[in-house]
């Protein structure tokens, strides 16, 4: 097996990329877009800076009467970015940059385990010569479906702004403008070594899945998906072929409140396994990383437990929920100042979550306070989560049997607690909406959707509050709305397995041979007793790996039982000759017998030439003759100098029946020799 690394990703939003060599057919795990590099582009025209503003007025008493105001060209000056540095232009989208090394007409497989790791797969697939079979879980398909027509939709917004594109290179790729860019804003686009530029690009039948399905691919490859608890439909993925079974272990989770739990049973004694969940390395740690993971070794229990409720009581359990009990105070002493608030979706999850308890705040807070959503798929995407149980974890399921919704914007929705709405310039918003309010809406880069237009127009008011939540840098998503007086809350929420689980995770799992990414190094040790192999891997190197050591073929029991062995001591194997087909089905090999074969029950001409039997027998000294042919037995003879034997060669094997010891050897050899001169 040959594995590189395309892409370490940068979390659930951007999760990583590789491509396998495996069983000579190339796999590729994952096809992502990099929305976070959406950051330098403006969400609103040059025109909209030049609006008149307490800030600009100083500016523009020197500028002539009567003229529009536009952000003047970018000088080749490293100073602080601001909105005026931001490119005005139709935003191009990041793939992975060294997906864009390999021809895309040699990729057999390509394997989606979340439904950000499906945004890629439009640009990828319009490349000449792409034919890859795509599999992804139902629910992994459906949700990126509807991310993809959500994204599809708001970009059609910015086209409104800008205009279509007059020509394949706009003016901003020119090295001369990249480079009078501000560097913060400059290392998104061309990456920190400069290379990345080039993984740009503009925006235009997947099998899908359930847990635990069995999908074969060309007879050669058995591909699994297992629950990685992160989000609904997000997975982990065993390959099983001829040349062993391999493990994916992508971002997964312990703590799941919302998906069904991490499956990482199913993921024990492979030949080989991918760790690739570099989420890992953002989570915060304690110092004392070895003591640490000695610690919570117990809390991983043999794979006979149960998984579902094992982590409820742990500490990052309590912590994700302070996190979320803090987002509803400071939501609640926000509306009673008068402020609305403004949450831009992140993880699915996440805002499931924080829609119930904000909710539930409200409700306790006994206000009325409106709550928005507003998104051109969010209708069906709340739809859709009502028709999947066997994807949602065992305290949602329990709901359903308890005769409730599997989520409370059922309820919310028929109580008119929470309006749906298509687009910001709906007028039952605009009219009827009365502040405070609560609004969810994408995007969380900040450059996309209905979120634009809200904070370009609650921006100065210092009452409102806007929540973030995930890694962007606030300082550059802001850049289009400043200055602004709102407030600004971010939040992080561990998406990850956390660093001091993931060696007992690895003990546990017990593969043959762990691909381990080189950042770990230094955090995590592998005991040589514990663990047979560990290979690290960097992005963009290719690495050989040994997954198992010859292969196996399987044969009917019964013909095979009776096969003529011919051992070779030197060499220490044994040969049989044989006729039939060879067959690969289900990942294994498999030998079909041609009946010739079948009827002589795996044999080739057993009996042997007589004559040349004799003449071994006399070479050897020993004095023999042959009997007449008995019923079913082809062959009899007799030894009579200098020991007495007597040989039955029948179809199904020999009998030597002697007293002298070491006789039966001797005779056996003889006959070896004669049927291995046939």
């Amino acid at each position: 097996m040959e594995f590189t690394c395309l892409s370490k990703g940068t979390g659930s939003q951007f999760p990583p990329c590789h491509i396998l060599n495996f069983c000579g057919m190339k796999i590729l795990l994952d096809c992502p877009l990099d929305l976070s590099a959406l950051t330098p582009f403006s969400p609103v025209p040059a025109a909209f800076y030049a609006l008149p503003s307490l800030e600009d007025d100083k500016m523009d008493a020197n500028n002539d009467g009567g003229s529009m105001v536009v952000p003047a060209k970018r000088q080749k000056i490293e100073n602080q970015p601001d909105n005026k540095s931001l490119i005005f232009a139709e935003p191009w989208y990041k793939t992975v940059m060294n997906l864009h090394l390999w021809n895309p007409s040699f990729i057999d497989v390509v394997l989606i385990s979340s439904p950000m790791g499906i945004l890629g797969l439009p640009l990828l697939t319009r490349m000449k010569g792409f034919s890859a079979k795509i599999y992804a879980t139902e629910v992994s398909a459906r949700l990126g479906e509807l991310v993809m027509r959500d994204l599809v939709s708001m970009h059609g917004e910015l086209k409104q702004f800008y205009g279509p594109m007059v020509a394949d290179f706009p003016e901003w790729m020119r090295k001369e403008e990249v480079e009078k860019i501000p560097s913060a804003l400059r290392e998104i686009i061309l990456g920190k070594d400069g290379a990345e530029l080039g993984g740009l690009m503009p925006l235009y039948r997947i099998q899908k899945l359930k847990y635990a399905e069995e999908a074969c691919y060309n007879g050669t490859l058995v591909i699994k998906a297992f629950s990685s608890g992160v989000e609904m439909g997000s997975c982990n993925w065993i390959l099983d072929g001829p040349k062993g079974v391999i493990a994916y272990l992508s971002n997964s989770s312990f703590i799941s409140s919302q998906a069904a739990a991490f499956d990482y049973q199913s993921l024990q004694g492979t030949d080989a396994l991918l760790y690739s969940d570099f989420s890992t390395l953002s989570s915060t740690e304690d110092e004392d990383e070895e003591n640490q993971s000695v610690q919570l070794d117990d809390k991983l229990p043999p794979s006979s437990h149960p998984l579902v409720g094992l982590y409820h009581s742990t500490k990052e359990d309590s912590e994700e929920m302070e996190k979320l009990a803090f987002i509803c105070s400071c939501t609640i002493e926000c509306i009673k100042g008068g402020g609305s608030v403004f949450i831009p979706i992140n993880q699915l999850g996440i805002f499931l979550q924080l829609l119930e308890d904000v909710s539930k705040a409200i409700d306790a807070s006994a206000m009325k306070v409106p709550i928005y959503i507003i998104s051109s798929v969010a209708e069906d995407l709340l739809a859709y989560l009502n028709i999947v149980p066997e994807w949602l974890s065992r305290q949602r399921q329990e709901r359903l049997f308890d005769g409730e919704p599997l989520f409370d914007h059922v309820k919310l929705l028929e109580d008119k607690k929470i309006h749906v709405l298509p687009n910001i310039h709906s007028d039952k918003f605009w009219m009827h909406s009365q502040e405070p309010f609560i609004v969810f809406c994408p995007h969380w880069s900040l450059r996309l959707g209905p979120i634009v237009h809200l904070l370009q127009h609650w921006r100065q008011d210092p009452k409102s509050l806007l929540i973030l939540e995930g890694m962007v840098d606030p300082q550059l998503a802001l850049l289009p709305f400043k200055p602004m007086a709102m407030k600004v809350l971010q939040c992080h929420f561990q998406s990850g397995i956390g660093l001091r689980r993931v060696r007992p995770l690895l003990e546990t799992l017990q593969p043959k041979t762990l691909l381990f990414p080189e950042e770990f190094r230094s955090h995590i040790s592998f005991p040589s007793e514990k663990f047979r192999s560990v290979l690290f891997y960097t992005e963009g190197e290719t690495s050989k790996v040994l997954c198992k050591d010859g292969l196996e073929l399987k044969i009917p029991a019964t013909p095979a039982s009776n096969f003529y062995w011919n051992a070779f001591k030197e060499q220490e194997i044994s040969l049989a000759r044989l006729n039939g087909e060879l067959v690969v089905e289900n990942g294994r090999y498999r030998l079909l017998l041609d009946n010739n074969e079948k009827n002589s029950n795996g044999r080739t001409n057993l009996v042997p030439d007589l004559e040349k039997l004799l003449a071994a027998f006399t070479n050897l000294g020993i004095n023999a003759s042959v009997e007449h042919q008995k019923m079913n037995i082809p062959c009899v003879i007799h030894t009579h100098e200098p020991y007495k034997a007597v040989m039955e060669i029948g179809t199904s094997g020999v009998v030597i029946t002697t007293s002298a010891e070491n006789v039966a050897s001797h005779l056996y050899k003889a006959l070896d020799s004669v049927l291995k001169g046939k």
